[in-house]
């Protein structure tokens, strides 16, 4: 599942719950502190049935309440939207704040220590954070297995680690010696990164507690993450307190967050443990990991959209000299079907289309929560596949007999290749009308590529 679809997952119905709220705030022109206090008892109530811990809704709700009481209102702003505004600024708060910036060792490798309890995800974690370092960051990682109590966990590293490209050291010694190995390993083969996976329990133990604590203090980790099941609500949290008294965590990697979880630990972690999420697993797949921007999150939640996550995924998956070539042909009143196949078959490696549309702002809820099947593509491409290259360059070529001729070529009908000219067209107008926005996209793109802040590290090698 692409990540774009988490908060249609995970927060969707809060996300609601806060759409009616605004929807109403937004339609009055100034607002009593009877309906503001209306509106910060839904606010309460909704985040308790997300499952948010109780002592964080309580402050949320009454920094809230702080902020709007005695405050002018912004000039540029109705009461409605001072109001988001506000819950917007502290959601962002709850959720971390601002991004964690990793930084490296000026000594590689860095090396990072993974946790957590047995179930949630840590190995695959592990090597979906060794295939983000190598995928997003350029790096040369390596994975250690050092998971020596579940049987078959150094395998499924191992069989991970191919997929990702990523080497996996491991041997059937003791957890603290292969992590001093792996280590060592490491720095003899030139690798800057060193992720560690390490053993997990059904429940918290002293054994448990004692092994990791052993393995931190002998590869003096950059960052220590705890890996937790999002799927396990306010448990999550207290397994978080409970390994933050043993490690020096630095964050947490939140995963399974594709399921039907209701987004309490996501809305609690940082508050009541005081380290932020850093990553998201967000599905199956090696690339359905990324780091959590608290500030997007906020976007997404309260229903805004997430424009940047949708420009660093055309980044990541589009081709940008096509993307280029395609523009500079719209820009000329050049945009051919051709090019519309090309761009579709771009945009079907960004993941399913449901999820990105939920990253497009501005959209009425039934638009952005609605399931939109990827299938509908295939008798697009497969009409387009059965023209000609002139009817393809020129669509006001095609007669009623072309028209019958591509439909029976491509197993459709003639009023579907109708529906597919008419929205080209319509399509060609609007595109040629966006692409002579003076420096629309340049000002984006330029926008998520944003400035990168190093954390201190713990320790140089």
């Amino acid at each position: 599942m692409a990540s774009s679809t988490l908060v249609s997952c995970m927060f969707e119905s809060l996300t609601d719950r806060f759409d009616a709220i605004f929807s109403r705030l937004r339609g009055r022109g100034r607002l009593s502190e009877a309906d503001v206090d209306e509106a910060l008892r839904e606010i309460r109530l909704a985040l308790l049935q997300a499952d948010v811990n109780l002592r964080v809704v309580r402050d949320f709700v009454g920094r809230v309440r702080e902020d709007l009481v005695g405050v002018d209102l912004s000039q540029s702003l109705s009461p409605g939207q001072q109001v988001v505004k506000v819950v917007h600024d502290e959601m962002k708060q709850i959720l971390g704040g601002e991004t964690l910036r990793l930084g490296y060792a000026s000594r590689p490798p860095t090396v990072l220590l993974l946790a957590g309890l047995q179930g949630s995800g840590k190995t695959t974690a592990a090597a979906k954070l060794a295939s983000w370092f190598k995928r997003r960051e350029g790096r040369n990682p390596l994975l250690v297995g050092a998971d020596l109590q579940r049987p078959a966990a150094v395998e499924q590293l191992r069989v991970l680690g191919q997929q990702a490209g990523v080497p996996v050291f491991s041997e059937p010694s003791d957890p603290v010696t292969v992590a001093k190995k792996g280590l060592d390993e490491a720095v003899r083969l030139g690798r800057d990164v060193l992720v560690i996976d390490t053993a997990g329990r059904l429940s918290i133990d002293a054994e448990l507690m004692e092994e990791v604590r052993r393995i931190s203090e002998t590869v003096e980790p950059h960052y220590t993450f705890l890996v937790i099941d999002a799927m396990t609500g306010q448990d999550a949290v207290a397994t978080a307190e409970a390994f933050h008294r043993t490690l020096d965590l630095d964050g947490v990697i939140l995963t399974k967050i594709d399921g039907d979880a209701r987004g309490g630990a996501a809305l609690s972690v940082k508050e009541v443990v005081g380290r932020p999420i850093v990553f998201a697993s967000t599905g199956e797949k090696l690339g359905d990991f990324e780091q959590f921007h608290p500030d997007r999150m906020a976007d997404r939640i309260l229903g805004m959209g997430d424009v940047l996550t949708l420009i660093e995924k055309a980044e990541a998956h589009l081709d940008q000299t096509q993307a280029e070539a395609a523009l500079d042909r719209l820009q000329q009143g050049h945009f051919t079907l051709e090019d519309f196949l090309e761009q579709m078959q771009q945009v079907k490696k960004m993941g399913p289309l449901s999820g990105l549309v939920g990253m497009i702002p501005g959209l009425p809820k039934e638009v952005r929560n609605a399931e939109i099947d990827d299938s509908l593509m295939g008798p697009v491409e497969a009409i387009i596949h059965s023209m000609t290259p002139d009817e393809r360059q020129n669509p006001s070529i095609i007669n009623g007999s072309r028209r019958l001729r591509i439909a029976r070529g491509s197993g459709t009908t003639t009023t579907e290749v109708n529906t597919l000219l008419d929205r080209f067209k319509q399509m060609q107008q609007y595109m040629r009308q966006m692409a002579a926005v003076p420096g629309l996209g340049g000002r984006m793109a330029r926008r998520a590529a944003g400035g990168r802040k190093s954390k201190k590290k713990k320790r140089g090698r």
